[in-house]
């Protein structure tokens, strides 16, 4: 990277906080006011598409219905940020405020108030991604996501990254590791299954995986998740790993019913309940155990 880059990238992110922080900043009349709005122009939502590089994927279906009736009541009060649409002449794109554009629409707007700006690639995308770091408004993975394709596409560091959104350098490298997890433990924290905090614990395992299903499914918090990892890099098998979890999960009723059953066959028993029954297994190493063990279950009492 030259230097000539090195210095635009840096001149973007001192100042694309501070291009948000405009417009936030500018005065927009409510709905039915004679006020005239300043700085903005009024521009008809059916012109108006997403940013394609909109970080956030997901938005609250209640809380934009909850915008919408704000919106429906006092009008949109800050406006968006778009750019003219470079492949449509006549039409435009959002760089900022794609929340506030869906609700406008919710709440059946024809316009709505934006400020144009013209704006290249880069700063499409890191709009996009400081707008809504600064919110809190991305999930983990959408802001690993953006994070890797600032620096996939664009060269950004992470220490650029860092000045430009306003995170700790650990905090970009401890997100990036995020998008090692393999797809379906993406989808889970996605999705608010489970914490960052749980995934970097699983990533500490050679297969994470396996770990943050396991987490899911037994609601497991992150200080058990670390001992999962660390026992599945100290050499434990996921089959051991389960069977302890299951153990440190049981009462001690059926701990000891387990215990009276094992020195009475002779064998591993493992008894599983819940509110609509369970299952008794018992586990054998090979036929002649498991002759014996059928012996001993038919045997006739005298």
């Amino acid at each position: 990277m030259n230097a000539e880059t090195r210095s635009k990238q840096k001149r973007l992110g001192r100042g694309l906080s501070a291009l948000i922080g405009e417009v936030e900043g500018v005065d927009v009349a409510p709905a039915g006011s004679t006020k005239p709005a300043a700085a903005t122009n009024e521009i008809e939502i059916s012109t108006i598409r997403p940013n394609p590089a909109q970080p956030r994927r997901t938005f609250s279906e209640p809380e934009l219905d909850e915008l919408a009736h704000s919106v429906k009541q006092r009008g949109v009060l800050q406006p968006i940020l778009v750019r003219p649409d470079p492949d449509a002449p006549g039409q435009y794109q959002i760089v900022a405020g794609e929340r506030r554009w869906r609700a406008s629409q919710r709440a059946g707007l024809k316009t709505i108030p934006a400020v144009v700006r013209d704006a290249d690639e880069l700063e499409l995308l890191e709009v996009g991604i400081i707008e809504n770091v600064q919110r809190s408004d991305l999930n983990p993975i959408e802001e690993a996501e953006a994070y890797g394709a600032l620096m996939k596409r664009f060269g950004r560091t992470q220490e650029s990254l860092a000045e430009s959104v306003g995170k700790s350098r650990v905090h970009i490298s401890n997100t990036i590791r995020l998008l090692n997890l393999p797809e379906t433990a993406r989808e889970h924290l996605r999705h608010g299954r489970i914490s960052a905090g749980h995934a970097r614990a699983a990533l500490g395992a050679p297969e994470p995986g396996p770990i943050v299903d396991m987490i899911v499914k037994k609601g497991l918090n992150v200080r058990d998740a670390e001992a999962l990892a660390k026992r599945m890099r100290d050499g434990g098998s996921l089959e051991t790993i389960a069977r302890k979890v299951n153990e440190a999960e049981k009462d001690v009723d059926t701990a000891a019913l387990e215990s009276d059953l094992a020195r009475t066959l002779g064998l591993d028993v493992d008894i599983r309940h819940g509110a609509k029954g369970g299952e008794l297994r018992v586990k054998y190493r090979d036929l002649e155990q498991l002759d014996e063990l059928c012996r001993k279950l038919t045997a006739k009492r005298t």
